[in-house]
């Protein structure tokens, strides 16, 4: 049953409906007479008075018969805003039924009117219904351009690159939106073919060579992205032209908004680093992810951290029978259980508050949901941190990983994955030191059990908590200094997704005791990264935002290595992922090693360290720049 709120009539809408009815009328039987007018040289004795009372007799039935005929063309249903190509088309249409019966009604034999005056007055009637139903936009478009004139202050001018469906979109808005104050100015595109033309009414001025020039000729202040369909390299090459004007860049988020139809101004977000990278998404397997986590118990500690977190969202995904999150901060453990809760309800999650430090704890955990799969995110990972606390890191990194996986091994958890780090490679710091420790765990477990121990070894992750970029970005939105340790500084960058992906094909390949490593392409100089985000924001950097170098931290290296020089490479199905061979050890002698580290580190001894060094050879405890 339909309420009476739901019948009751838009009043607004009904008004405006009747408005344009009666300029229709209105325009439709001026139309008429000017006919009549022009076919006595406008002169209006001149008119036969016969004629004068054919048009008087017959317009009003004519009148009514166009109406009738543009409510049957759903010429009153069109938002104004928006009039475009399609309105024309069904007023032609429907002149064109009006013209049939009009030949048949009033057969255009002179009777009523000359034949001439009809005709003429047909014309005017097409064009003066043509002109109504865009004479709001050209009075909107034509304010529009009077209010960036006269309200100049604060409104930037635009270029937008891409003429492709995405550019005409936002064209389209930034023309007919009054909540757009930003002006319009120009258009990029490589296809030359679309060079000197327009692109609803704004000039397309040439290509990427060209985006200097423009910017300085248009006084542009902002430069929209709009190729969402670009590969990595061209959207990089274009955006690092954008980064030497000085104006603000936004880009569209990706190529599924052209495939939504969800393209507008409100969907644009600033630049990212990852669109620096020049670079394409790693791509994985998701049928073999899916295929060996579908219908498993997996444990994921440090679920609540960045990696651990997106690790959670696609396990999630991938239907596992339950899925055990460990993890010691209560407040991440519990934002990963709300979000999962919302966007999986059907999952069988448990979330659980807990160290890998504490041996009765994991064991616990381990007897009561007996995972099959087990991802090992939980660490403590700033370098400068556990610079000045080493003990903690040994406790938490070394001897966590080693109880979790001896209680992994102790209860048959068939696979057990270790998120590790190119910090690990000839590590010049503790945290890194600490990492290859458990590198060396998981690869001794391999060796005497049945459950097969993996490590998977990858670079920084663009915005994981305590990573460079979101630093820059707090640094700039604050007004700078924005500080970068040396301007030497590189670093291999991959995105959160990615970094997980990895992880999760990683254990399907996993036959025990490698450690896989991503090829993540060229290594970006942080420096170069960091004036490209000013740059990106609308600032100069040195100018605008000061950039100032700090100097190396305690055991920070000026670049990272992925790869130990006696491992090895070997490759995987995945062209972008490869194994490095298992570096031979004294299994009993390193148990000692563990066991004299425990100690050392809950005594707090000041020489861990040099402990630590006696059972990493490749540890180097100076930097050397």
């Amino acid at each position: 049953m339909v309420s009476k709120k739901t019948m009751k009539p838009n009043w607004n809408v009904v008004s405006k409906v009747a408005l344009i009815m009666l300029m229709d009328v209105i325009a439709t039987a001026v139309s008429f007479f000017l006919g009549l007018w022009f076919r006595y040289d406008f002169t209006f004795r001149a008119i036969s008075p016969v004629h004068l009372q054919g048009y008087l007799s017959s317009i009003g039935l004519w009148c009514a018969i166009t109406v009738a005929v543009f409510f049957l063309f759903r010429l009153y249903n069109s938002i104004w805003a928006y009039v475009g190509t399609s309105e024309v088309f069904r007023i032609t249409g429907a002149y064109a039924v009006l013209a049939v019966i009009g030949v048949l009604l009033f057969h255009f034999d002179g009777s009523l009117m000359p034949r001439s005056s009809m005709l003429v007055g047909f014309l005017f009637s097409y064009a003066s219904t043509v002109a109504i139903r865009f004479s709001y936009r050209l009075v909107r478009t034509a304010q529009r351009q009077i209010s960036h004139i006269t309200h100049a202050n604060g409104v930037k001018n635009v270029m937008i690159i891409g003429a492709g469906d995405a550019g005409r979109a936002l064209a389209t808005e930034f023309t007919n939106s009054d909540h757009i104050r930003d002006h319009l100015s120009c258009v990029i595109d490589d296809n030359s073919s679309k060079w000197n033309k327009q692109l609803c009414g704004v000039p397309i001025v040439g290509g990427r060579k060209d985006i200097q020039d423009a910017v300085k000729r248009y006084r542009i202040g902002k430069i929209i992205f709009a190729i969402p369909s670009c590969s990595a390299k061209t959207r990089k090459e274009i955006l690092d032209i954008c980064a030497t004007t000085g104006c603000e860049v936004q880009t569209l988020p990706g190529i599924f908004q052209m495939v939504n139809g969800d393209v507008s101004v409100s969907k644009l977000r600033n630049v990212d680093p990852q669109d620096l990278l020049g670079r394409e998404p790693v791509e994985t397997n998701l049928y073999e992810i899916v295929g060996y986590i579908s219908g498993k118990v997996v444990l994921v500690t440090g679920g609540g951290g960045s990696i651990g977190s997106e690790l959670c969202r696609q396990i999630a995904r991938a239907n596992p029978r339950q899925l055990v999150i460990l993890d010691i901060y209560e407040n991440n453990a519990y934002d990963i259980q709300m979000e999962l809760r919302r966007t999986h309800p059907e999952l069988n999650l448990v979330v659980l508050i807990g160290s890998v430090r504490n041996t009765a704890r994991v064991n616990s955990v381990m007897e009561t949901y007996r995972p099959e799969l087990v991802f090992h995110a939980a660490a403590h990972k700033h370098v400068p941190l556990m610079e000045d606390s080493p003990n903690e890191a040994i406790k938490n990194n070394v001897i966590g990983t080693y109880k979790l996986s001896k209680a992994a091994a102790a209860y048959g958890v068939k696979r057990f994955v270790l998120i590790s780090t190119d910090k690990a490679v000839n590590p010049t710091n503790i945290m890194g030191a600490s990492k290859r420790l458990c590198e060396m765990v998981v690869q001794m477990m391999n060796r005497e059990s049945e459950t097969e121990f993996v490590a998977v070894r990858f670079g920084n992750v663009l915005g994981s908590n305590g990573s460079v970029i979101p630093l820059f970005k707090k640094q700039i939105e604050a007004g700078g200094p924005v500080t970068v340790t040396h301007p030497d500084i590189i670093r291999y960058f991959m995105t959160i997704p990615e970094a997980v992906s990895l992880v999760l094909q990683a254990g399907y390949y996993a036959k025990g005791g490698e450690i896989f490593i991503l090829d993540m392409g060229e290594p970006v100089k942080i420096d170069t990264m960091a004036r490209n985000m000013i740059r990106l924001s609308g600032y100069e950097p040195d100018v605008d935002i000061k950039i100032e170098y700090t100097g190396l931290r305690p055991g920070e290296k000026l670049y990272e290595e992925l790869l130990m020089k006696e491992e090895g490479l070997q490759e995987t199905a995945n062209k972008r992922i490869h194994i490095g061979k298992p570096i031979e050890m004294d299994d009993e002698a390193f148990k000692r090693q563990l066991d004299r580290l425990d100690k050392a580190s809950r005594s707090e001894s000041e020489d861990i360290k040099d402990i630590v060094a006696e059972i990493v050879p490749t540890y180097k405890r100076e930097v050397k720049v």
